[in-house]
This record gives structure tokens, sequence and C-alpha cells, in this order.
């Protein structure tokens, strides 16, 4: 009890003498309005981008059911849209949403990727980064924590203070631990208040109605930020210990920042990039393109591969021509087209995820080099702003384009008949009720378990760098001791 007094006396004694500093004292309140800021950006960007589409969606689907009667393979090629909302905490952790897109357009034998992000039109905030909570929680308070803390106990050095505290009975594992409690203390007067006014507005963007899943991702949100700001405190009160003078501790320290929060970041993602290449978009699709002509042509009538599967159908059902078989036989081939064309496309997407996959391993590895990687993957997955998300929505969009585009097949098959028409008949087609057997496109976005499956890496990073500060605060406790 008398030793958890004695830091806490430091630690009060600490914050009482930051706040004597009024540049710090600015810093802060300046932190803090950009906090706000942040949370009402965020806010504006989430019920936009949520707001249309919910619009365009509901638009979609309208011109879709308002389709007249008409042939099904028609409306295959039609299309439909599939639109992605973003979720609550994304409010607070933009992640890559900018630059990936919200709207995907679905049609029958071709896979388009998402487009009509942020960063495809010109806007003038993404050229200079957005602020977020997010980056002000990661990167702006871990600066404010090196300013508060570079001096902690370099300046006790420097103005013979140090062996007064020393020899008044407070050893050095006191020592370092209070001077942390009282930097940590600074902070948490920012991050609780920011932290309540988050839960807030997260409540407000559900109308107060929360699911278990969105619970559990807020919490770790929250926790993990604390964890992470806790890990710069004690980074802060070592440095400034082994430091002789105030003036090289902070030049230490704003090169650890700099290092964890700009150049590694930067240069792990160029080396993964390089290491692991990807084919270019025009080369994937090419590639695809050429593999499912080597299977067949559905459009070419004398193609192998599907003259074989209309010989096979004229001998099973015992008739000459395919005008004669019991259902309409280019639906028929249509279905087969689409199957082909998608287990190609599927194949060699799985191929150029592996590449991604393993291009953001490179990245996630490095966290145990970098704490602000391993925080930075673990906010972007619980807000479902990551790249595992981008790719879980093209998959969803994909499964939902493939069943479309088949049940159209299949209702040409059922109702379309074999008999060309002749010159003086109308089209062949049918009722427009049926458009209404799709349903609408709908995005789940990834359940907790996935998340923190995906983001294992980063959440035993984040714990291996704790379970080593504090480590490190017993060695230099003893090291300085000695000194």
């Amino acid at each position: 009890m008398k030793i958890l007094h004695s830091e806490l006396l430091i630690a009060k004694h600490l914050r009482h003498s930051v706040f004597k500093n009024s540049a710090v004292f600015i810093i802060t309140i300046f932190i803090g309005i950009l906090l706000l800021y942040a949370t009402f950006s965020g806010w504006e960007n989430y019920k936009s981008q949520n707001e249309t589409s919910e619009k365009y969606q509901h638009e979609s689907r309208e011109d879709w059911l308002k389709n007249p009667d008409k042939n099904p393979h028609r409306m295959a090629h039609y299309g439909n849209f599939a639109f992605r909302k973003s979720t609550p905490l994304s409010v607070f952790e933009f992640g890559m949403e900018p630059f990936f897109g919200n709207a995907i357009f679905l049609e029958a034998h071709k896979q388009n990727t998402a487009n009509f992000s942020e960063a495809g039109f010109s806007n003038s905030m993404l050229r200079f980064g957005e602020i977020s909570i997010a980056l002000v929680l990661q990167i702006l308070l871990p600066l404010l924590i090196f300013f508060l803390g570079f001096n902690s106990i370099a300046y006790e050095r420097e103005n013979g203070t140090l062996k007064i505290l020393l020899m008044q009975g407070i050893n050095w594992k006191q020592l370092l631990i209070g001077k942390t409690l009282g930097i940590a203390s600074i902070i948490v007067m920012l991050f609780v208040p920011a932290i309540v006014i988050l839960i807030f507005v997260w409540l407000l963007l559900q109308d107060f109605s929360i699911t278990v899943d969105q619970t559990f991702k807020m919490l770790l949100f929250v926790l993990f930020h604390l964890v992470y700001l806790l890990f710069f405190c004690v980074i802060a009160v070592l440095v400034s210990a082994i430091s002789k003078t105030s003036k090289k501790a902070l030049i230490t320290l704003i090169g650890i920042w700099l290092l964890f929060t700009i150049i590694l970041p930067r240069t792990t993602q160029a080396i993964g990039a390089y290491i692991y290449q990807a084919p270019s978009k025009i080369q994937f699709t090419s590639d695809i393109e050429k593999d499912i002509l080597k299977q067949g042509d559905s459009h070419n009538p004398n193609d192998p591969h599907y003259k074989a599967i209309k010989d096979s159908l004229l001998s099973v059902y015992k008739v000459d021509s395919v005008q004669k078989l019991p259902f309409n036989y280019s639906g028929f081939i249509m279905t087969e087209g689409e199957k082909i064309s998608s287990r190609i496309y599927n194949e060699h997407l799985a191929e150029l995820l592996q590449i991604y996959k393993k291009q953001n391993s490179f990245s996630k590895t490095v966290s145990f080099l970098n704490p602000y990687i391993a925080m930075k993957n673990l906010s972007m997955g619980l807000s479902n702003t990551d790249y595992e998300s981008y790719v879980d929505f093209q998959q969803q969009a994909e499964d939902y384009r493939y069943m479309m585009a088949q049940k159209m097949n299949a209702l040409q098959i059922k109702y379309i008949s074999n008999k060309k028409p002749s010159a003086t008949d109308k089209p062949y087609s049918i009722s427009k009720e049926h458009w209404a057997d799709v349903e609408d496109f709908h995005y789940e976005p990834k359940k907790i378990g996935t998340v923190l499956e995906n983001e294992i890496i980063s959440i035993i990073s984040i714990f291996l760098w704790i379970t080593l500060l504090f480590i490190l605060i017993r060695i230099a406790a003893q090291k300085l001791k000695a000194i």
C-alpha cells in the first residue's frame, strides 16, 4: 500500500507540473478539438454513405421489378446492383473504405469490381488524408504522449532532483511506474470523454438498438486502443530514464514515432508488393478470357465443347433437333456457360487473393516490430473497413450475381419455347411477376469471430509488446539502480 501511495504521488506531481506548461495545455486542447471534429466528420461521412446506398439500392430494386414482360436472359443481362452499407464503427475508423468502392454492377457472364469510391472523385480532403478518430488515437495521441513524457525523468536528472527523489526512499521501479501512471492519467483525461462521446454517437447511429456482435466490437475497439496508448506511455518514460538530457530524449522519441507511424508502414507495404507481385487488372481479365475460350464459347454453335453437349442431349431425348427438346436449349447452354465462366473466374480470383494475402501477411508479421501496424489492422478489422471486408463484399456480391443469372437461366429453360418465333410473332417473354423471385441484395458484415481470427497476429503482437515493456521496466529499474 505504501509503494502504491508513492507511485500515485509521483503521478500526481507529474500531472500538475505538465499543465504548468502552457504549450502542452494548448496542444491538449487542440487534440481535443480534433477529436470533436473527427467525430462530426465521421458522423457526416457515415450518414451520407448509408443514405446514398439505401437510396440507390431502393431505386435499383424498383427498376428491376418495374421491368416489363421479357425474355429472362435479357433480364440477366439487364443486371442489378449490390451496395455495401457502412458499419457504425466505421465512424471512428475509415480504414480503406474511402479507396474501395461500395457498389458493384451485377450482370450475367461478367464479374465487375466495386466502383464509386470517394477517392475516385475529386475529393480535396483525400489529397491530404482524412481526419478520423482512429488517426487521432493512433498517431496524434502517441505524439502528445512523447511530448508529455520526454522530460519526465531526464529533466529530473538535469536539475538534480532525481538524486533527491532516490535518496528519499523512492526506488527506480516506483519512479518508472509512477511517471507512466502520471502520463497515462493525462491521456485518460482526453481518452475517456472522447470514448463517452463516441459510444453515444455509436448508439445514436443505431437508434440505441445494438447487437451483441457490434457491442463486442465496440468494447474491443476501446480496450485495445487504451492498451495501445499505455504502451507509448511506457516507452516515453523508459527513453526519458535512459537519456542524459531532455533534448536527447525528445529527439529519440520523435524518431521512434516517425519510425512506427510513417516509415515502417510505408516501407512494409512497398516491400510486400515487391516480393509478392500481383498481375495487372488487364492481365488478370485477359487470362480469364483465354481460359474461358479454351474451355468453350457458349455463343459459338460450332464450339466442340458445346457441340458435344448438344449431341448428347439429342441422343438422350432421341430427337434430331434442339427445337424438339422438352426444355429451352439456349437457356440450358447459358446455364452451362455461366458455370464454366464463374468457376474459371473464381479460380483466378483465388490465386490473386492468395498473392494479396501474402502481401498482407508480410505487413502483419512486421507488427511484431511495430505496434502501430498491429493496432491499425485490428482497428480496421473491428470497423469492417479493412481489405478482408472488401473481399468479403466482393464475394457476397458474386454469389448473388451467380444466383441471379442462374435463376434467369432456369426460367428460360422452363418457360421459353425452343421454336424460333416467326417475323410476325412477338419475341418470347415471361410475366414480370417472376422478377420478384430474385431477392434484393443485402450485405452482411463480418462477425466478431471472423475478425478476431483474421487479426490473431495483431492481437498477439499487442499483448507481446505490452508484456515486453513491463519486463523492460523491471530490467531498467535494476540497471539504472546500478548506475
